[in-house]
């Protein structure tokens, strides 16, 4: 099936990851532009394969080119509601190539072939074939189907435009729908090939993290691949509405995840977020001085308040991990009406950067909307405290009523003698509620540590004093 292309074609090194160091050029990603579409058509030349840029082998090693995957299919039994489904697929087959990695979706993918396929004669024609062959394969219903790759800047810039357009009309269509209206929500294992413990769960209300798959999209594929990545999920029993928690939903999550996920808040940062992959389009963090949340997307180039940029921060709460004050999400959720609704939703969020602000404004109450900073009013915590103060954010409400229900006293902790490196648990540390934070490390006199674990801090300071 594969005897024209030159490398291994096999579900086996999906999981493969390029680095730097073994890479010839890297396709789209975060320092270029990018989309992948996949459109139903009433008539597709069959096997058709199209160029259009330059080819690898015109490349220079180091090189990074802009890239569109365009997949026009053709089936008597194809719906247009199918297109998302299919589309999402295309991360997963491109990995099936031996010297090929994908990663991400829609308009953020990010591609790298490396030094060992070039050498072996690989071309962008064999990614556009091996498509061609692994979507028939996946998908009996496609009768006919043709692949466009595209490197040439003007072409991909014209492509993406295109592609941002139906991406908006998908996405417009899953707004019609709340959690409350249907009795199933699906999950999604697609990424447990680069994030095992990984179980994403879509909703009406919440959006596949990756952005690419909305509640409709879902119940397609299930309906046309019962066995496939994507799955129903009853919802069973309701047990906390705001925070989004549901029986069923735990016990699926508990199974697929190889027991590793024993309850998922859908709406929420804290306790138990929902685990991240490594696809997501955003991350939601927590940030303990502010006792905010901040959202940063994997276009934002610089440093958080946290004093970390986008990559470091994914690849802390990444890979499957459950990890408090941190969640993965799409930034179609940020437009749902239970947008961390469990925390305080956006009137939570106390930064974020200025394009997703742009991107999600008519869906931030008015109120709120020119309270929330971005990079342009400042990225240190200083300066976004600042603003905060200047613009009466509700957050600032919120700590102090906060640090009034406590006596300033009980700030004070009694440390017992320990030696260098040691460490007291949170539970005997009591503090003010005033901040949270999953690991934090005091300095105490004398050179000795206190680490709070897994716990909420309550104070922006501790006083330590010797027995």
């Amino acid at each position: 099936m594969f005897e024209d292309i030159p490398v291994d074609v096999s579900p086996m090194y999906e999981g493969e990851r390029i680095r730097a160091a073994n890479m010839f050029v890297e396709l789209a990603g975060p320092k270029s532009r990018g989309a992948e579409l996949v459109q139903v058509e009433e008539k597709v030349e069959d096997g058709k394969v199209e160029i259009m840029g330059p080819e690898l082998d015109a490349m220079q090693e180091g090189d990074i080119h802009p890239l569109g995957i365009l997949v026009e299919i053709q089936g008597e039994h194809l719906e247009k509601e199918l297109e998302g489904v299919i589309e999402r697929r295309t991360h997963e087959l491109c990995n099936y190539i031996k010297g090929f990695m994908h990663l991400n979706q829609r308009d953020a993918i990010w591609c790298r072939v490396s030094k060992e396929a070039l050498e072996a004669g690989f071309k962008l024609e064999h990614l556009a074939k091996t498509l061609a062959i692994l979507f028939k394969e996946e998908f009996p219903l496609i009768e006919s189907i043709a692949v466009t790759i595209m490197t040439e800047p003007a072409t991909v810039e014209e492509f993406v435009s295109k592609a941002n357009e139906e991406y908006q009309t998908r996405d417009a269509r899953a707004r019609e729908l709340s959690d409350e209206d249907v009795d199933v929500f699906y999950g999604c294992v697609m990424c447990q090939s680069f994030a095992p413990t990984h179980v994403c769960v879509v909703t009406p209300d919440r959006t596949a993290l990756c952005g690419a798959i909305n509640w409709f999209d879902c119940r397609a594929a299930a309906k046309m691949d019962p066995e496939g990545p994507i799955f129903e999920v009853e919802k069973g029993d309701l047990i906390d509405n705001i925070k989004g928690e549901y029986t069923n939903v735990n016990a699926v999550v508990n199974e697929k995840s190889q027991g590793t996920v024993e309850r998922v808040f859908l709406h929420s940062v804290f306790e138990y977020p929902h685990t991240s992959c490594g696809c997501f389009e955003a991350v939601a963090f927590y940030i303990p001085e502010l006792d905010g949340i901040g959202i940063v997307d994997r276009d934002f180039n610089g440093e958080t308040p946290l004093g970390i940029p986008f990559s470091a921060m994914a690849g802390q709460c990444s890979g499957g991990k459950q990890v408090e004050g941190f969640t993965g999400l799409s930034l179609e959720y940020m437009r749902s009406p239970k947008f961390l609704q469990a925390d305080g939703a956006f009137e939570r969020i106390v930064w974020l950067p200025k394009e997703i602000k742009d991107a999600v404004e008519d869906y931030i109450p008015e109120d709120i909307r020119d309270k929330i900073p971005t990079e342009e009013d400042g990225t240190t915590l200083k300066e976004i405290r600042s603003f905060l103060e200047e613009k009466g954010h509700p957050i600032l409400e919120r700590i102090k009523t906060s640090q009034a229900e406590v006596p300033e006293e009980e700030l004070i902790v009694e440390e017992e003698a320990l030696e260098e490196g040691g460490e007291i648990e949170m539970e005997d540390v009591p503090m003010a509620p005033v901040a949270y934070a999953p690991e934090l490390t005091v300095p105490s006199s004398g050179g000795v540590k206190i680490i709070f674990k897994n716990a909420k801090v309550y104070a922006e300071k501790v006083i330590i004093k010797k027995k």
